[in-house]
């Protein structure tokens, strides 16, 4: 090679890895010549808060770090992302743990190995365009209630919020709005009077006053007034099958991720706007950052699965399922903490050594 095409070599190369830094996007340089195992993973609302933890991941590299490449396969909703997997066009999903009872009400043995979230992350408000006063959740009657697809955690936690308040299902007409730019369209077109969505698009709904709230599971608080207390949220899940064939995947994957959990608690909101990148909330910072606040506190802080929590959410959402198929959901088989418990130990070794 010339010493003129070993010169525009570097330039490219330096070009490259500039382009990826400034625009939020993985390193592409530091992987050139380098062909590390890929996970391809299936997710909804991927510009959400709700896949925070995955996003921190991604552009800090600590998936790249942990020697996996993530290929991402976004969907409109989690029962789309659940039906790729399902499909065989990805590995792994991203999403409600609710999807787990379903599946093994199939005889389907999925389990999540990690988890990122403690409580839904979702909120239920109505619009302001109605003329509705939106005292409580009881004005929801006879509405038409967006969610982003039935049987997605928007659904099931309209349905809860239905049957808390002494309602049933079909006192609201359901129809899917998917979870992005067809969610305001439907709202602000009158196709719907009241949304199920997760932030940060209901924060900022609220905040343009698009929306009142009527319920919401950001909080803690928010969670235990409608699920009783903590439940697991989004997490990552794949058929037990994957898990033994590629434990090493799952590992990386597994690590990148509970290492993102444990910057979150930390990380200042600089540091928010400094790692995700800017598509994900240039439409209005603001606003995107006000919800993240509000999340905080949401998102697990070590990736394990907790029983206890697992236990109280079959509770609650058994009651949404037909009463033959209760009995094939054992809730302790929907859940391994095998990798998350490897990669906490892993990570106070290292602490311990470079202390």
């Amino acid at each position: 090679m010339s010493s003129v095409h070993r010169t525009r070599r570097s330039m490219l190369l330096a070009a490259l890895g500039s382009l990826a830094t400034t625009s939020g996007l993985p390193a592409l340089a530091s992987d050139m010549g380098r062909h590390l195992p890929r996970v391809k993973l299936a997710l909804a609302a991927s510009q959400s808060l709700y896949h925070l933890p995955l996003t921190v991941a991604e552009h800090m590299g600590f998936f790249r770090q942990k020697g996996i490449q993530v290929e991402w396969l976004p969907q409109e909703s989690g029962a789309q992302a659940l039906q790729s997997v399902l499909n065989g066009q990805a590995e792994v999903m991203a999403g409600a743990y609710e999807h787990l009872f379903g599946l093994h009400q199939k005889g389907l043995p999925y389990q999540s190995f990690v988890q990122m979230s403690r409580t839904p992350q979702v909120c239920l408000g109505g619009s302001t365009r109605t003329g509705k006063s939106w005292q409580s959740m009881t004005d929801i009657r006879g509405a038409r209630l967006g969610v982003s697809a039935l049987d997605s955690t928007t659904h099931w936690m309209a349905c809860q919020w239905l049957r808390r308040n002494g309602m049933s299902q079909e006192e609201v007409v359901f129809v899917e709005v998917g979870s992005s730019a067809g969610v305001t369209e439907a709202l602000r077109s009158g196709s719907i009077d009241a949304l199920c969505n997760p932030d940060p698009i209901m924060h900022w709904l609220e905040q343009k006053n698009e929306i009142r709230l009527l319920c919401e599971t950001r909080t803690l608080t928010g969670t235990r007034k409608v699920m009783g207390g903590a439940v697991p949220g989004a997490s990552l899940m794949a058929h037990a099958d994957l898990l033994q064939r590629h434990p090493d995947r799952v590992q990386a994957l597994t690590d990148g991720l509970v290492l993102a959990l444990k910057w979150l608690p930390t990380a200042g909101l600089t540091d928010i706007l400094k790692t995700v990148p800017s598509s994900h909330w240039s439409w209005d910072r603001a606003a995107y950052l006000g919800a993240f606040e509000k999340l905080r506190e949401s998102y697990a802080v070590d990736g394990l699965v907790r029983s206890a929590e697992v236990i109280r959410a079959w509770q609650v959402h058994a009651h949404l399922r037909p009463p033959a198929s209760r009995a094939r959901v054992l809730p302790e088989r929907t859940f391994t903490n095998a990798f998350v418990q490897a990669a906490n130990t892993a990570q106070r070794l290292r602490g311990r050594a470079t202390g």
